[in-house]
């Protein structure tokens, strides 16, 4: 999360827009050409001295942000760099600017006030969801008992015991304990891509879309593909499990097709599954409600890219639960 503070000269001059992020400012060469009156040329000379003479590294101190504005009846997207503040003040130093060691006075004062506020929040936060997952812990525990007593009592009550696997997976998600691999090692059968091409022919009249599973590039072939991946004799997925969760989140998130992708991604999640004999469980049911199936396609669609881990242990932990 960012936030923009104004600053001014103390001559009241100039005045630019600061960046806060990642506990430091960020200023672009620009910026930094009117904070010190030099030109921008100038500064580029002195950032680029900066990591040449390897005072600090480019990677630590510079990142792009994505700029949007209007030039006349134009919107216009630029990619801009910004530099922390151990650039800005190396620049200052550099340029010996007056108005360098201002800013840094100020930036190093404001930069103090955002850390005791934050650590504060993150505190009543951390607090807060402490309270949250005891609260949710002891509901569970006394609905859990509360389910035996019920089914043990009487048959009246016998469907609450359904969702005793729901409310386990919800504490696990809560207390950081969903399950990482699968149950099941033995050697996976993996469906060729014409087999997967087929299924997704099959399923083409089921919907109105004249574009529906036509491949825009080769992700899909690529998501097919990236489970079998192995070092040696070991597998990178060792697990059915494990392989099943990484085909549908891949193929969701590959989004090779112009349509489709989440319904073909669910289909050849149900094939690959019936491929290895794990689709049904020993009751001849499937593993997997039509619901619950369009839900965690849904759940992964949602995810961002850092919460991959959590959706695949979500998924192998439903799995495990599904199988036993």
């Amino acid at each position: 999360m960012s936030e923009i503070i104004i600053y001014k000269t103390k001559d009241r001059k100039t005045q630019i827009e600061v960046k806060f992020e990642n506990e430091s400012v960020w200023l672009t060469q620009q910026q930094m050409a009117e904070l010190f009156g030099q030109t921008k040329q100038n500064i580029s000379l002195h950032v680029n001295n900066c990591f040449k003479d390897k005072e600090l590294i480019k990677k630590s101190t510079v990142k792009e942000s994505l700029t949007v504005q209007k030039e006349g009846s134009r919107t216009v997207k630029r990619k801009l760099e910004y530099y922390n503040l151990d650039v800005i003040i190396s620049v200052g130093y550099r340029v010996k600017s007056v108005q360098g060691t201002q800013f840094r006075q100020w930036a190093t004062e404001r930069l103090k006030n955002f850390l005791i506020d934050g650590i504060a929040i993150n505190e009543r936060r951390l607090e807060q969801k402490n309270k949250e997952i005891e609260v949710l812990h002891d509901g569970i525990r006394i609905l859990s008992r509360a389910i035996e007593d019920k089914v043990n009592e009487s048959e009246e009550f016998s469907w609450l015991h359904q969702f005793s696997i729901g409310l386990q997976l919800l504490d696990d998600y809560d207390h950081e304990t969903l399950d990482t691999s699968g149950r099941h090692l033995k050697n996976s059968i993996y469906p060729s891509l014409l087999e997967y091409m087929e299924l997704v022919e099959q399923l083409r009249p089921e919907f109105n879309s004249a574009v529906f599973g036509r491949e825009k590039d080769e992700g899909f072939d690529s998501a097919i593909s990236q489970i079998k991946f192995g070092f040696g004799d070991k597998d990178v997925y060792p697990t059915i499990e494990e392989k099943a969760a990484m085909l549908l989140y891949l193929i969701v998130k590959n989004h090779a097709f112009v349509d489709g992708n989440k319904r073909i991604a669910a289909a050849c999640f149900l094939l690959f599954l019936k491929k290895n004999r794990l689709l049904f469980n020993a009751e001849n049911q499937t593993i997997i409600s039509n619901e619950a199936l369009a839900s965690l396609t849904l759940f992964v669609a949602a995810s961002k890219a850092d919460e991959m881990e959590t959706v695949k242990k979500l998924l192998i932990s439903i799995l495990n639960r599904s199988l036993k």
